[in-house]
């Protein structure tokens, strides 16, 4: 039987992602707009975001750094969530797991978009990362018929 509470925070992910795009694009256009040594945005022709980071502020590319990092290892968590949903073990502390994780990442995000200290990002993203190889663990127990 498929459980989908687990299912709840990683469409909440998906929205915080979504949500990051938004304010990536919403301090990105103005900056470029401003930005002295970029010609008009809608003239800009094979230009990449590394050759535009140098030209913003770092304020505006810790948006887009972070929209980034949204793509990385959430994937992960993306997969292992399906993976306990469709096995009938997407309740319980595998749901409260995911929720933690979905937590630490959006709370890595408002550092890392605002404040951006390392040390804190840091250690939220070591906490997500304890949290996500403890779901990958459960997964594993449950695929391989270790847990029922």
């Amino acid at each position: 039987m498929i459980e989908t509470m687990i299912l709840q925070p990683a469409v909440a992910l998906m929205i915080w992602t979504m949500i990051m795009w938004a304010w990536m694009y919403a301090t990105r256009i103005p900056a470029m707009s401003k930005a002295p040594e970029i010609e008009a945005p809608s003239k800009l022709v094979g230009t990449t975001g590394s050759e535009l980071r140098s030209k913003l502020p770092e304020k505006v590319n810790w948006k887009a750094d972070n929209y980034n990092h949204l793509h990385e290892q959430p994937t992960l968590f993306y997969a292992v969530v399906i993976v306990l949903a469709i096995s009938g073990h997407g309740d319980g502390e595998h749901a409260l797991l995911a929720w933690i994780y979905t937590g630490l990442r959006v709370t890595h995000s408002l550092i890392q978009v605002t404040a951006n200290k390392v040390m804190v990002r840091f250690v939220l993203f070591a906490l997500s990362s304890l949290v996500l190889i403890a779901l990958i663990f459960h997964a594993t127990m449950v695929v391989f018929g270790y847990l029922e």
